[in-house]
């Protein structure tokens, strides 16, 4: 088991820390939608909650997914769905399926 210096232990506040601010982000851009982020990026609210449910049970937590999509997006996932999703345009869908 390695030993976790102090040095490692700010490396990980400062991730956690940019981390919550990303999320906080993107709670409040709720212009932007899942598939722009998705076009532009390769992943989104739903990638970051699927790997947060993921590191979850890495450290033996069960956190599952729609708890996860919670945390990220502020809210229930139907509730962010119905308030701020749009219909994806062709222009929009024909990029994400060119990847």
């Amino acid at each position: 088991m390695k030993h976790e210096t102090s040095s490692d232990q700010k490396i990980i506040n400062i991730q956690s820390k940019v981390f919550e601010k990303l999320i906080f982000h993107l709670q409040k851009r709720t212009d932007v939608q899942n598939i722009d982020l998705m076009n532009l990026s390769g992943f989104c609210r739903n990638c970051l909650s699927k790997w947060y449910s993921e590191a979850a049970k890495d450290e033996g937590l069960e956190i599952d997914y729609e708890s996860s999509r919670e945390k990220v997006y502020g809210m229930s996932y139907k509730n962010w769905k119905n308030k701020f999703q749009k219909k994806a345009s062709q222009d929009q869908m024909n990029e994400f399926n060119k990847k």
